[in-house]
């Protein structure tokens, strides 16, 4: 059957803490990360602060992006 899946394209992600960008395949054109691989305190060891904002202003972000879809 066709139609059933997304078409995947080559998809670039960006990390907002860390800054640290790569490739993937995805359905979607861009993805934006609060946290990757490379700056995650499990897998580094070290505990450091995310760059992001509090819940109700991630929210808030999310609640402006989904009006304007």
């Amino acid at each position: 059957m066709t139609g059933k899946h997304p078409d995947l394209v080559t998809t670039n992600v960006r990390c907002n803490t860390c800054g640290n960008a790569f490739t993937v395949r995805s359905a979607r054109a861009e993805l934006v990360l609060d946290v990757c691989a490379e700056c995650h305190p499990a897998y580094t060891g070290v505990e450091r602060e995310a760059v992001r904002g509090s819940r109700v202003e991630r929210f808030e972000l999310r609640r402006a992006r989904a009006a304007t879809t």
